[in-house]
């Protein structure tokens, strides 16, 4: 009791300056509007006569991740109501893009009263929390109102387990609220178990986002864009990329061109609010660059396709020879993305040093070289050369054959819907 007290009184200090951050105005970053009182748990309630299952993703990234679970799920329980939460104002905008399948609210922030207001307006059945995002205040809120909790795609990096190892007693308080941890490798359930959790409540599923295959539409789409880009050219992605790798990105291609002087680079900034600042770069660094959301589509003598939607990776994917996965050269802040998006639709991936968040997965088709791993930027461009000059596509039995969504499913029970 004592250590929540006093982990609230500092959230109270730097809520103004976490608030600030949320709701700072940036370019192409959707507004909260008057959904602002949802982070305060004035939240509306549903025209449900079930209990929901609640689902947090806090941003762009989980919400991706939980769009096959929530699938999944309505498709074993078609009349099973979902409801998301988000932290921020682009997971929501990845979450409207289920339409009907789900409703959103945003996450009220981790004080009694917000949550225990969400929990009396939605009154969920349960909890589902995407990876391990674990506030205090709102475990222990739904756990004393009997809403079991799960966290599903559970990972723990060993510098985290240290951070939670200093802080134990306080850890400890929030795994005893916790129902179920489903975690991705068994490496993870070992970090866990090392800090206490109980041995019962740790089940291995491995990881959700390994649950991806391409889709027709996805297929056609790309196709569609292959066509008008050009079909006899090079084509590769940067994807997902942060400050930092826009640059290098933008110097590779500058290398890449004068081999092959037709050839495209897609770029695929990770956050909308970066748009605007990295096509002002590729200009300033005179590349004859479009933009995704001009139509119709200027292509030609186009040198860089810069993809500023969002929700399009899978089919910007599908369009181009080789993928270069971004926040894999920015330090140890970010870890990586997702590399079995390209994996799945047979494409040759590239990933820096930096890719903690999908070690395992990584690992894994590094072995079936399915995914090369780079240490030095001064090796991406040799590496793209070389798959152009010898291209192949990727045999799609790098996948493994498991499937992490329906293990998940297994642990997901409806008892207590009313």
């Amino acid at each position: 009791m004592i250590l929540r007290a006093l982990y609230t009184l500092l959230l109270v200090i730097v809520a103004p300056f976490l608030l600030f951050s949320l709701y700072r105005s940036r370019p192409n970053k959707p507004k909260f509007g008057s959904r602002w009182k949802e982070h305060f748990g004035i939240t509306p309630a549903l025209n449900n006569k079930k209990s929901p299952i609640w689902i947090h993703a806090v941003s762009v990234g989980e919400s991706l991740a939980a769009t096959p679970l929530i699938k999944a799920l309505k498709k074993q329980q078609p009349e099973q109501p979902i409801i998301v939460t988000t932290t921020t104002s682009t997971g929501a905008e990845q979450i409207a893009k289920l339409g009907e399948l789900v409703d959103h609210r945003y996450m009220p922030l981790d004080f009694d009263f917000a949550v225990n207001g969400f929990i009396k307006a939605i009154k969920p059945s349960q909890l589902l929390i995407i990876e391990t995002e674990l506030w205090p205040n709102t475990l222990h809120a739904v756990a004393q109102a009997g809403i079991p909790i799960t966290i599903v795609n559970a990972r723990l990096s060993e510098k985290s387990r240290q951070n939670y190892a200093r802080i134990r007693p306080l850890f400890n308080q929030i795994s005893n609220n916790l129902s179920k941890v489903l975690c991705q490798t068994e490496a993870d359930a070992n970090r866990f178990a090392s800090l206490g959790v109980n041995a019962s409540k740790l089940h291995i599923t491995g990881s959700i986002k390994q649950d991806i295959q391409a889709s027709e539409q996805d297929l056609e789409s790309g196709q569609q864009l292959r066509n008008t880009l050009g079909n006899n050219r090079p084509v590769w992605i940067a994807a997902s990329t942060h400050k930092g790798e826009d640059e290098l990105a933008l110097l590779v291609h500058q290398e890449i061109i004068e081999s092959y002087p037709n050839a495209l680079l897609i770029l695929v900034p990770r956050h909308p609010e970066r748009f605007d600042s990295v096509y002002e770069l590729c200009l300033e660094q005179n590349f004859k660059t479009t933009r995704r959301s001009l139509t119709p589509l200027p292509t030609g003598e186009v040198e860089v396709y810069l993809a500023d939607t969002m929700g399009e990776m899978m089919t910007l994917l599908a369009s181009a020879d080789i993928c270069f996965m971004g926040g894999s050269f920015v330090g140890k802040k970010v870890g990586g993305h997702n590399v079995l998006e390209p994996i799945a639709l047979g494409i040759p991936t590239i990933t820096g040093p930096s890719y903690y968040n999908f070690q395992h997965i990584v690992e894994t088709l590094s072995a079936k070289q399915a995914v090369e791993v780079i240490n030095e930027k001064e090796q991406l461009a040799p590496s793209i050369l070389n798959l152009i000059s010898n291209p192949r596509t990727i045999d799609q039995s790098a996948f493994t054959a498991t499937s992490p969504i329906q293990d998940t499913l297994k642990h997901i029970t409806y008892e207590n819907i009313q």
